[in-house]
């Protein structure tokens, strides 16, 4: 981890060394103000979701949780990676509408830091740990997510694993590290898991993650300063180019700006440049009966070249192209859409 990682950590406020969120998670429900119903036009009742705060690979963690809150007695578990930032309120209404359509649990975690716990918890429970470990990084992240399954999904639960961008390359590293995990499917959405760095936004982005990340923690921290309200304010004027909004995005969009969630998101996309180099054709190819691809048709991460390629080296996978003009951030106004689109494909698979 670099030397700004390791200051981040030695600066963590430590209000409790003995925090209780360490044995007993904290439940906190979502905004029901921005809840939908279950489904698109269901009429189902509006579903209830569950947001838990614990430490997981000794790092602040949020889980958001879309019908059974336990497991006990459940086959078959939707678990969503997300991808960068890893913070999971911006799946909601994706994560809803896949609920509502298919009646399995859906649940999200987040990215290890990626999330804004309470004043009662701190980012980490030992920095220098935290530090060693790199928990923040690529790698760190990806052990985290299987560290997740093993500690808090019960034994025999079959996992139908959901991707987006970089949460994709974190599926085919947790199957391919974890080969005994019971997957029965794996829905990979705009799937940064190949060239990220000669990619069109990644030629934009390397240099700004790699080497001028630095600059923006200033503006980053006096934005964490400002009023609630302000804060809202600007993001609102941020997000204005996006005429079919999901106001469930506002929320999480606030909490980035609320710590070092910012921070360590860069941080991670900085190791995505460096490290996601070549696809794993190996693991793809073992897995390929399991695997859905859906590229975007004008995504700037994952070009229809990337695309062309997936379909010319595996003819025989499910590897979709968008013919609806989804944009790669699909949560800020295509959630429901693309949930519709993933409980068409996988509904089958859960009654086999």
């Amino acid at each position: 981890m670099n030397q700004y990682h390791d200051q981040v950590l030695q600066r963590i406020r430590s209000k409790d060394d003995n925090v209780s969120l360490k044995a007993k998670p904290l439940r906190v429900p979502t905004d029901q103000n921005t809840g939908l119903t279950g489904g698109s036009g269901s009429g189902r009742p509006r579903m209830e979701t569950q947001s838990e705060f614990f430490f997981c690979s000794g790092a602040a963690t949020e889980v958001l949780k879309v019908g059974s809150f336990q497991l006990s007695g459940e086959k078959v578990l939707l678990l969503l990676i997300p991808g960068n930032p890893g913070v999971v309120g911006f799946y909601e209404s994706f994560m809803r509408t896949l609920h509502g359509l298919l009646g399995t649990p859906v649940w999200a975690v987040s990215h290890a830091g990626h999330c804004a716990p309470p004043d009662s918890m701190d980012l980490v429970e030992d920095g220098a740990a935290a530090a060693r470990q790199d928990v923040f990084g690529l790698d760190g992240q990806i052990r985290h997510k299987l560290a997740f399954i093993q500690d808090r999904v019960p034994r025999g639960t079959r996992l139908v694993l959901v991707g987006h961008s970089i949460g994709c390359y974190m599926i085919l590293e947790m199957m391919r590290r974890s080969p005994e995990l019971e997957v029965l499917k794996a829905v990979l959405l705009f799937p940064t898991i190949e060239r990220m760095a000669q990619s069109p936004q990644g030629k934009v982005m390397t240099p700004v993650l790699c080497q001028l990340r630095y600059l923006a923690y200033l503006p980053l921290f006096l934005l964490s300063l400002l009023p609630q309200r302000v804060a809202a304010l600007l993001v609102r004027l941020l997000l204005r180019g996006v005429p079919a909004l999901d106001p469930c995005v506002l929320r999480p969009v606030l909490d980035m700006f609320s710590g070092d969630c910012a921070v360590n998101s860069m941080y991670l996309g900085g190791q995505e440049m460096r490290m996601v180099q070549e696809r794993d054709n190996i693991t793809i190819q073992k897995n390929l009966d399991r695997l859905i691809f859906y590229y975007g048709a004008t995504d700037h991460w994952c070009p229809v070249s990337y695309f062309q390629d997936m379909r010319r080296d595996f003819p025989h996978g499910v590897i979709r192209l968008c013919e609806r003009g989804i944009r790669h951030a699909f949560v800020l106004d295509a959630g429901q859409e693309v949930a519709q689109m993933v409980a068409a494909w996988i509904g089958g698979s859960l009654t086999a």
